[in-house]
C-alpha cells in the first residue's frame, strides 16, 4: 500500500495496522523472553500517582463536552493547561443545554452511586445507573430534539458495518519498526499498572509475562482488523468497575454489544448528548480523585514516597500520561538508590540488663560499652556508598585512621621520630577519644547489610588495614550467608591474616564476649 494507490485516510490506516501488527510482536517477544518483570518497578505511589495524574488528564479532555464549546484538540506534551487555556478562552460560549444536562446528569449518577456504596451489602446486584441515565438522555434529546432547538452537541451518525479484513504492509512493517518498540513498551506499562492497581484493591494476583501475552496478540490479531494498537484504558477500566464488572464475562458482554451497535444499533444513538457520555467518565473518575485526601497521610509514613506520588502525578497530568508513568518509574529507582547512598549510620549501645544493642540517638538510658564502639550501617555497601561508610565510621567513632597515620608519618620526616617514639601512646590517647574515652576494638553491625559488591569488600579491607596501623581491632557480627560469602571470595580474612573465627561473630554479643576474654588474657598475660 502506498500514499499514491490509495486516499490519505487509507495509508494512515495501513501505518496505524503495521504499527500495532509490530508493537503486539515485540510484546509477545518481550513475553517469551520473560521481561515482564520489569513491572516490579512499578511501585504503588508510582500506580497512585499516574492514576490521578491521568484522571486529571481525562476529566480535563472531558469539560468541553460537558459545556459544549469547541476547542482545537490540543496534543504533545502539557495538554492539561493547552486545553484548560483553550476552555478559558471560549467559556463564553459555553451551551446552556449542555450545561444544565450536565449538571442533572452529574447529580443522580454521583447519589446514585454513593447510595449503591453504602447499601451495597443489600443489593444482589449493582444498579445499571449509567445504562439508564444513557437510555433516559436519548430520549429526552430524540423528543425534545435539544440538538435542533438547542444547538446540543451530540453523538450523530454512527457508521455501521465492518472494513474487509486485511494482512498488514511488510514494507510498512520495515518502516515503523523502531517506532512500534517505545509503543509496546508503553502499552504493556499502562496495562500492568492499571492490572497491579486493580489486583490490590480486589485481592488478586497479576503475572506480568502472561499479560505480555495477553496485550501482545490482542495487537497482533486485530492489526488484520484494522484495529489500532491495544492498552489498558483507565476510564473505561473505572466505568467497569464503577458497575460492578468483576470477570471476563463483562469484556465478552461488552464485545457483543459493541459488535450490535456496530452491526444494528448505532443509529439509535444518533440523539444522545456527548456530555451524557462524558458525565460518566467524570463520575468514573471520583476514585482516583479522592486520592489527594491520602496526601498528608502519605507524607506522614514516608515522606519519599509521598514525594514519588506527587512528581508522578504531576507530570502525567501537566507533561502527558506516558512521560509520567516512566519518569515515576525512574524517580522511584533513583530514590531507592538515594536510600542506598546515604542511609543511616549510628554507633550502638547495650541496653540495660539485656545482650542487645540498639541505636544510642534512638533510645535512651543506653550503656556505653567500654573501649569498644559499635557501628551499624543500615544498607548494602557497594560502589555508590563506599565512601560514605567510611565517612560514617570515620565521624561516629572520632577517628579518621588515614589522617592519623599520615599526621605521624608527616612529624617522622620532619626529624621527630625519638619525640614520637616517646609520646606515641599518649598521642595515640588523645586521638582515640571519641567523647567517653579511648576505644581499641570496633565491632561493625552487619545485620542490616544484605549483600557486598568488590567495592564494598575493599572498603572492608581497607577499613581494617587502616586502623590496624593504629592498634586497633574491626570485628564483623551478625553477617549473613551472602556477605560471608563475599567476603570469602574477596579475600578478606586471607588479607587480615587471621582465623576467621576472630574476625566474625554471629551476635553482637558474642563478639563483645571475645574481645572481653582477649582483655582479661591479655592482663594475665602482664602480671
Amino acid at each position: 500500500v502506498t500514499n499514491k494507490e490509495c486516499g490519505k485516510e487509507c495509508y494512515a490506516i495501513g501505518v496505524a495496522t503495521a504499527l500495532t501488527f509490530m508493537a503486539g510482536v515485540y510484546q509477545v517477544l518481550m513475553g517469551i523472553f520473560h521481561l515482564g518483570f520489569v513491572s516490579v518497578y512499578l511501585s504503588e505511589p508510582v500506580l497512585d500517582g499516574f492514576a490521578t495524574g491521568a484522571s486529571l488528564t481525562i476529566l480535563t479532555a472531558q469539560v468541553k463536552y460537558l459545556i459544549g464549546i469547541k476547542i482545537p484538540r490540543a496534543q504533545g506534551y502539557g495538554l492539561l493547561i493547552t486545553t484548560w487555556a483553550n476552555i478559558l478562552q471560549n467559556i463564553s460560549q459555553a451551551n446552556l443545554c449542555d450545561v444544565i444536562t450536565s449538571a442533572i446528569c452529574i447529580a443522580v449518577l454521583v447519589t446514585a452511586k454513593e447510595l449503591g456504596d453504602k447499601y451495597k451489602h443489600k443489593l444482589r446486584i449493582p444498579l445499571p445507573t449509567e445504562l439508564v441515565v444513557i437510555v433516559f438522555a436519548t430520549l429526552v434529546s430524540h423528543y425534545m430534539k435539544l440538538k435542533e432547538v438547542y444547538a446540543s452537541s451530540v453523538s450523530g451518525e454512527i457508521p455501521t458495518g465492518f472494513i474487509p479484513p486485511k494482512v498488514p504492509s511488510f514494507h510498512l512493517m520495515q518502516r515503523v519498526a523502531v517506532d512500534a518498540l517505545p509503543l509496546a513498551i508503553v502499552g504493556f506499562a499502562f496495562t500492568v499498572s492499571l492490572s497491579e492497581m486493580f489486583a490490590k484493591k480486589y485481592a488478586y494476583t497479576v503475572k506480568a509475562n502472561q499479560e505480555m501475552f495477553a496485550i501482545g496478540f490482542c495487537n497482533i490479531i486485530p492489526a488484520f482488523f484494522h484495529c489500532f494498537a491495544t492498552s489498558a484504558a483507565l476510564a473505561k477500566t473505572l466505568v467497569k468497575t464503577s458497575t460492578g464488572c468483576q470477570t471476563q464475562v463483562s469484556s465478552v458482554v461488552s464485545a457483543v454489544v459493541v459488535l450490535l451497535v456496530l452491526l444494528f444499533f448505532a443509529p439509535l444513538f444518533y440523539n444522545l448528548q456527548k456530555c451524557v457520555l462524558a458525565c460518566i467518565i467524570i463520575v468514573s473518575l471520583r476514585g482516583a480523585l479522592r486520592k489527594f485526601k491520602d496526601i498528608p497521610q502519605r507524607y506522614r509514613l514516608d515522606k519519599v514516597d509521598a514525594l514519588v506520588w506527587c512528581v508522578t502525578m504531576l507530570s502525567s497530568a501537566l507533561v502527558s500520561t506516558e512521560m509520567g508513568l516512566l519518569v515515576g518509574a525512574i524517580f522511584s529507582v533513583f530514590c531507592i538508590i538515594g536510600r542506598t547512598q546515604c542511609p543511616h549510620a549510628a554507633l550502638l549501645g547495650q541496653i540495660r540488663n539485656s545482650v542487645f544493642y540498639e541505636d544510642d540517638e534512638e533510645y535512651k538510658d543506653l550503656l556505653p560499652v567500654p573501649k569498644i564502639k559499635i557501628f551499624r550501617f543500615e544498607a548494602p555497601l557497594y560502589y555508590a556508598n563506599k565512601d560514605f561508610f567510611l565517612k560514617c565510621l570515620h565521624n561516629r567513632t572520632g577517628l579518621n585512621p588515614a589522617l592519623e597515620v599520615a599526621k605521624r608519618k608527616k612529624s617522622r620526616r620532619k626529624g621527630q621520630q625519638n619525640l614520637d617514639d616517646i609520646l606515641g601512646r599518649k598521642e595515640m590517647s588523645l586521638c582515640l577519644v571519641a567523647g567517653d574515652g579511648d576505644f581499641h576494638t570496633i565491632i561493625i553491625d552487619c545485620s542490616s547489610i544484605p549483600f557486598l559488591d568488590t567495592a564494598g569488600v575493599s572498603a572492608l579491607k581497607e577499613t581494617f588495614k587502616d586502623y590496624q596501623e593504629l592498634e586497633i581491632s574491626i570485628h564483623l557480627a551478625c553477617c549473613n550467608p551472602s556477605v560471608i560469602s563475599s567476603l570469602e571470595k574477596g579475600g578478606y580474612f586471607e588479607s587480615a591474616d587471621k582465623d576467621m573465627h576472630e574476625l566474625l561473630f554471629h551476635s553482637i554479643s558474642s563478639a563483645v564476649q571475645f574481645v572481653r576474654e582477649k582483655e582479661i588474657a591479655m592482663d594475665d598475660s602482664v602480671v
